[in-house]
């Protein structure tokens, strides 16, 4: 008998172990950094195909306008959240679904009515030689507040606990998104406006879709209140991140935004066709940063946030991504974007490298706001900026393209080494 119940222990051992390994990789499906991760990937996949179906459709000038105008609405969307898509998942943290929304809505009230009044006056008064028209500064203006909204829903749902319900609003905007840019393809669409229309359509749809969804949801008794001191704390924190938003966007963006300036809006589309992938390099650790933000500052005010071992997984595998990114993007470029896109191989290398910094120093701000230093992640953030402009300005009229990976490579590496400093001061002054 005791040789039987023996059996039968081992026989039934495996089993248990297989179900508990389950349970760890869905309740790990589960987690709200792997939910981000998973739709960020998936609009860089999106992102992918999109940027092949333009670079057969349109010709590298045509290619690097739509590119522009979608750098204009970026940077214009962090001016109307002010800093506040950071502030609100650290001070919002397990509050219910529809006075987030309402809240993030008052938030963005008054910027996003100053911005549209903005573009009517800039239709009225702007110079001809200066003007796109009227119905493209209106594509611009509710672009930007499309995007406004959609980051404010990715705050929202990290705060709430409902980031799987904004990979599913990311899932049906990809969805719309490519089937309209295949729809384009395959009518032979030129016109770089209708391109950036399909953005807009994609963009706007799902997101009015889940913010009316999150306002219907019954109320939650285990939901923290909502105080009203709460709000002033965003508005004044995201204050304190503004310049940080914008710095980060521009030192993003600007390239984008300089090599027509300095060289040609040709140049911009091969510049953009290789840069459009690698910035898919540093999302995961950036959506990790952001769903951790809340947790990290309550660790940080009990006192238990190690720092140490968050940055050093985070360099493996910035180490293990950037070698394989780099080989597959510079052997695909010629096969995937044609002939006439093969220059653009000279930036793949320092591009990759760049996005790699970048990830880094996601994780090294992200750790900084949870400490409460939001200055600090500002002044690190216009430190990157100003030195990846200047090497824009320096090197873009030389080398071109080249002169712009080296830029962002510079600007990238000098943020991630200020916020690495600033977060060694830091500790030090604690420990004093």
């Amino acid at each position: 008998m005791s040789e039987l119940r023996v059996g039968q222990q081992a026989t039934a051992g495996p089993a248990p172990r297989r179900a508990h390994r389950l349970g760890w990789l869905l309740g790990q499906l589960r987690e709200p950094y792997v939910q981000l991760i998973a739709s960020q990937m998936l609009t860089g996949a999106v992102a992918f195909a999109a940027n092949i179906l333009m670079v057969r459709s349109l010709t590298p000038t045509h290619r690097g306008e739509v590119a522009l105008l979608l750098q204009v609405t970026y940077l214009a969307t962090q001016v109307l959240l002010l800093g506040t898509e950071r502030s609100f998942v650290a001070t919002y943290h397990n509050v219910a679904p529809a006075p987030a929304v309402k809240a993030y809505a008052k938030l963005l009230l008054i910027p996003c009515a100053v911005g549209l009044a903005g573009a009517v006056l800039y239709t009225a008064v702007a110079p001809h030689s200066h003007n796109p028209g009227p119905v493209l500064v209106a594509m611009l203006a509710w672009y930007t507040v499309v995007e406004a909204s959609s980051l404010a829903t990715r705050s929202i749902a990290i705060a709430v606990g409902r980031v799987r319900d904004f990979m599913m609003c990311r899932v049906i905007e990809s969805a719309l998104l490519l089937v309209m840019l295949a729809g384009l393809y395959a009518t032979h669409a030129s016109h770089p406006e209708v391109w950036f229309l399909a953005y807009l359509v994609a963009g706007a749809v799902p997101t009015i879709v889940y913010l009316v969804v999150w306002l219907r949801l019954p109320p939650d008794p285990a939901a923290v209140p909502v105080r009203h001191e709460q709000a002033r704390m965003v508005r004044r924190e995201g204050l304190s991140l503004f310049p940080a938003a914008i710095s980060n966007m521009a030192m993003l963006r600007v390239d984008r935004l300089v090599i027509p300036a300095l060289a040609s809006t040709a140049a911009l589309g091969l510049y953009t066709s290789v840069a459009t992938m690698t910035e898919l390099l540093a999302w995961p650790l950036r959506a990790y940063a952001d769903s951790r933000l809340g947790r990290w500052r309550a660790a940080h005010q009990d006192g238990t946030l190690r720092a140490a071992p968050i940055v050093l997984a985070a360099a493996v595998y910035t180490l293990v991504a950037v070698p394989l990114v780099a080989g597959t993007l510079y052997l695909l470029i010629v096969p995937v974007f044609g002939h006439q896109y093969a220059p653009a191989k000279v930036v793949v290398l320092p591009l990759v490298i760049a996005a790699g910094l970048y990830a880094l120093s996601r994780i090294s701000l992200g750790l900084l706001i949870a400490r409460g230093h939001g200055t600090l992640v500002s002044a690190a953030e216009i430190t990157g900026f100003a030195v990846s402009f200047a090497v824009y300005l320096l090197l873009i009229p030389r080398l071109g393209i080249l002169g712009a990976a080296y830029g962002s490579l510079a600007g990238y590496g000098a943020c991630l080494l200020f916020a690495l400093v600033a977060s060694r001061l830091v500790k030090d002054r604690s420990h004093v």
